[in-house]
């Protein structure tokens, strides 16, 4: 796929049948954001909440997000916000390999547009799709990686951490490693 400006690749996921998502949607969540941000969250796909609203993490994840980027001194609207797939998987089922692979190149096409220093997953289902498709987040969760200058890392979903609160700790560590990193880059 070739480079999109960005209004072509809303459009594009906007219309998108590249696979069943786009049958069940209320609405296609692009991402949002700082457009010059140097730090892009990564999440697995629309929930319940942004799948009504077409908007990414604004629900009770995104609301710990948010709270996790204030913790270590950002504001949501300095980062930029996506996920791997554009639509709601039914049930909030984990998106077939299938349904990551037709909207990756979207996502793609966003990191290019956006162009930041640092991409964090949030989740497994990033970290596989970004950083590696064996990759385990309990095990791997925290490390950093380079790919074409950029730093990449992963951490616990928001969602996961709602589930089991003994996760925040060690997300928070990651935050605080993104933070770092980030204050070295200015």
């Amino acid at each position: 796929m070739a480079l999109l400006p960005l209004k072509e690749l809303y459009l594009a996921c906007l219309y998108c049948t590249k696979c069943d998502l786009h049958k069940t949607k209320t609405h296609m969540v692009f991402g949002e954001g700082n457009l010059r941000a140097k730090v892009m969250f990564v999440g697995e796909g629309p929930g319940k909440d942004e799948d009504l609203q077409g908007r990414p993490f604004v629900g009770r994840a995104g609301q710990l997000l948010n709270k996790m980027l204030e913790d270590v001194g950002l504001k949501r609207e300095e980062v930029y916000i996506a996920n791997v797939v554009k639509c709601r998987p039914p049930n909030n089922r984990v998106p077939l390999q299938s349904e990551v692979d037709a909207c990756l190149p979207y996502l793609r096409n966003q990191v290019a547009i956006i162009a930041p220093k640092i991409i964090v997953c949030l989740g497994a289902t990033a970290a596989k799709a970004i950083i590696d498709k064996n990759f385990k987040i309990t095990a791997m969760r925290g490390q950093w990686f380079e790919r074409k200058g950029v730093k990449i890392i992963a951490t616990y979903h928001p969602a996961a951490i709602l589930r089991d609160p003994e996760k925040l700790e060690p997300a928070m560590e990651d935050f605080k490693k993104i933070k770092e990193e980030l204050d070295k880059l200015s």
